[in-house]
């Protein structure tokens, strides 16, 4: 019992002194540029790669994927959506490719468009995927 205390003891301190040498590298600006993102590649620099992140909105630009349509639920609650309004995103979900998938998610955030929530785990789900078999 008194080794696993030290043993996650040294794993704290190691964890909390790496902690505060980013920070300070941050602070300081001494922390490296990341490389440059191939476009078609993800970097590996991450542990989510930014490429497909449904979170990092690259670009400010809208994009439209056939899904017009869809600006009418801008503003509104997801748990407000009647089950043939899941449908219309289930049918524009099915009919992306799998690199447009990602970029779709991001687009409906920028116009501020919620996902149902089934509709939401699906793409996750198809986002994880597609990771996986990259």
């Amino acid at each position: 019992m008194e080794v696993a205390l030290i043993i996650l003891g040294a794993i704290v301190a190691v964890g909390a002194a790496c902690m505060l040498y980013e920070l300070y590298c941050r602070h300081s600006g001494k922390s490296e540029e990341a490389p440059a993102v191939v476009a078609d590649e993800c970097c590996g620099q991450h542990a989510v790669c930014e490429r497909d992140s449904l979170l990092a909105a690259m670009s400010e630009k809208i994009e439209y994927f056939d899904d017009e349509e869809l600006d009418a639920y801008a503003g509104r609650d997801a748990a407000q959506y009647s089950e043939s309004e899941s449908e219309e995103f289930r049918s524009v979900l099915l009919t992306l490719l799998p690199d447009d998938v990602a970029p779709w998610a991001r687009s409906l955030q920028l116009r501020g468009i919620e996902l149902p929530a089934d509709v939401r785990d699906e793409l996750l789900m198809i986002v994880g995927e597609n990771r996986h078999t990259r």
